[in-house]
């Protein structure tokens, strides 16, 4: 396939899935209120911004920094003009949605080839799990385009080592950090194996301290926007304390075992004028104590946490977890449905990519985003949001997979045709 048709068909195929996901906006989003989750702080934070009262909780002066800063960013333009900007952020976050069909589909040209990457192209334009993110006002989709950049980039260092592109991906993971705090430990991943990838090389530390300085670099304005704003060290975000504390209490613990509970993060009203960090590190104490006491439930607790990520355990609360989330509860089951599929596929995905020469140390590089999401995953809770960074990955591994089976089922068929 020449270059111009793999543009050509890689551009139809994005045309359909923004034509999906802007219907979808329309008919299903446009015109409903938030509810009561975390797309509250991102809209109204961003509406605060265009006003000029930067990251601060709501009208006070009292400073915000619940999550990453750069969803808030990105959605400011969009709510400049005052009144109702909501239905203009919805949009945002969809454009980015579709901005990441485009990504996937280069990834997976430069991963395997044209054909898995049209084929992936294709998964992603279709699969639940990606677009039904895309008109929330949250921080997912922003997450899994830059982490599609991020292995963009990674599998053209691989090919082709130097500092510009090393420096480059650590950008990228720093900007991917500043969106969802977990996703720092995507420069930890990258930067190994951009040592591993360079053996015998000159200044073979260059591109990992490259990769892991670039990234410090990226977010170093954000921590240093903070220092001067909290009474205790706020790096990232000051979410850490209530997302330990809902995971680890006792119904967490009992009987919705291995998720997490806004009941325990928050037991009462919220006094916004207590420092934020401050009350971080208190239900940080607090859920390392009733870790501490609970030490013998831990093992089947992580157990169940792994298994909510993989969708084969905790699937009627995580059901209710999206749909509180604002994710309709038809779409996250299509979304799980096609998750086990999916999943399976990757698997074949993986094992073909170790056969080819070329792609069997290449593919490491999309097993840090999986890495990095079963670390989140069992060091807080389980969940799709959590999940969505690994989404892009299980696209192109699937694609991989779809297209082995494809090459094989027409090779028999030319193997037991007549002569």
């Amino acid at each position: 396939m020449t270059a111009s048709r793999f543009r050509i068909w890689l551009a139809f195929i994005t045309a359909v899935g923004a034509a999906w996901r802007i219907g979808y906006l329309a008919v299903a989003k446009v015109g409903t209120p938030l509810l009561f989750n975390d797309s509250l702080y991102f809209s109204s934070q961003a509406n605060g911004n265009s006003e000029g009262d930067w990251f601060v909780q709501g009208r006070t002066n009292v400073p915000a920094a619940e999550h990453g800063p750069l969803t808030s960013l990105y959605l400011t333009p969009w709510s400049l003009g005052g009144g109702d900007n909501l239905d203009w952020q919805r949009l945002a976050t969809t454009l980015l949605g579709i901005a990441t069909i485009a990504v996937i589909g280069l990834v997976g040209l430069r991963l395997a080839g044209p054909r898995v990457g049209l084929a992936a192209a294709a998964i992603a334009a279709a699969y639940p799990n990606l677009w039904i993110n895309d008109s929330l006002v949250m921080s997912e989709t922003l997450a899994q385009l830059l982490v599609s950049l991020a292995l963009l980039v990674a599998l053209d260092l691989d090919r082709r080592p130097g500092p510009w592109r090393a420096a480059l991906l650590g950008m990228i993971v720093g900007l991917a950090t500043l969106t969802r705090s977990e996703l720092g430990l995507l420069a930890v991943g990258f930067a190994g194996l951009a040592w591993w990838r360079a053996p015998g090389a000159p200044r073979r530390w260059l591109q990992p301290v490259l990769v892991l300085a670039a990234t410090a670099v990226t977010v170093l304005p954000w921590v240093v926007y903070n220092a001067g704003r909290f009474e205790r060290t706020v790096l990232l975000s000051t979410n850490e304390g209530p997302t330990l504390l809902g995971a680890n209490c006792p119904p967490t613990y009992e009987a919705d075992l291995g998720g997490w509970d806004f009941r325990c993060a928050y037991p009462g009203p919220v006094d916004e004028t207590v420092d934020a960090s401050v009350r971080s590190a208190e239900q940080r104490a607090i859920a390392v104590d009733y870790v501490r006491d609970h030490l013998d439930r831990v093992p089947v607790v992580v157990l169940a946490r792994v298994g909510r990520a993989l969708d084969v355990y905790g699937l009627e609360s995580m059901v209710e977890f999206d749909s509180g989330d604002e994710r309709a509860v038809s779409v996250v089951w299509a979304g799980i449905v096609c998750w086990w599929v999916l999943a399976i596929a990757a698997i074949f995905g993986w094992r073909r990519l170790g056969a080819d020469e070329t792609t069997r140390r290449s593919r490491w590089w999309l097993a840090v985003p999986l890495v990095t999401v079963l670390v989140t995953t069992v060091s807080f809770y389980g969940a799709h949001r959590f999940r969505a960074s690994a989404e892009p990955v299980v696209v192109l591994l699937a694609a991989v997979a779809g297209v082995s089976a494809w090459d094989q089922v027409r090779a028999r068929r030319v193997a037991h045709s007549p002569a």
